[in-house]
């Protein structure tokens, strides 16, 4: 499923999705993407897979892939990999299926978290290229 058609995450009892929420003492620097545990999730670039990695020290159950273009670098947190580094992917190519965050933080949402670096490093808002996208139906 295209990861740009999820609805954004609203607030819940853990927090809220967007970018620059707040996160205790922090701020989120990517965007959530409301869907339920086990769907399949689209790339949401077309690029090589660059990582796939762990979120959490000592967690080895929730997973991020990476995807990377010419331009920046995307992170798809909370997806059980179905793709390997070195895989070339396209735009909405499955990379995984969203995982559950229910048994580690009871009354979340379940989400796929979305953040997006250019090349230096900087965090980038996805929020506008989420838009665009969903006004292209991608």
């Amino acid at each position: 499923m295209n990861l740009y058609s999820f609805p954004f995450r609203k607030c819940d009892p853990k927090g809220c999705g967007h970018y620059g929420a707040p996160r205790g003492g922090r701020v989120h620097r990517g965007v959530d993407l409301a869907c339920e545990g086990k769907t399949p999730v689209g790339s949401p670039v077309r690029g090589k897979v660059t990582k796939v990695g762990w979120p959490y020290v000592g967690n080895f159950d929730i997973r991020y892939v990476q995807v990377t273009c010419e331009t920046y670098r995307y992170r798809v947190f909370y997806v059980s990999p179905t793709v390997a580094v070195g895989d070339m992917v396209e735009l909405g190519d499955i990379i995984g299926a969203s995982q559950s965050l229910k048994h580690l933080y009871p009354g979340i949402t379940d989400h796929v978290h979305l953040e997006v670096k250019d090349q230096e490093h900087n965090f980038i808002d996805p929020t506008p290229l989420i838009l665009a996208m969903k006004s292209l139906g991608a």
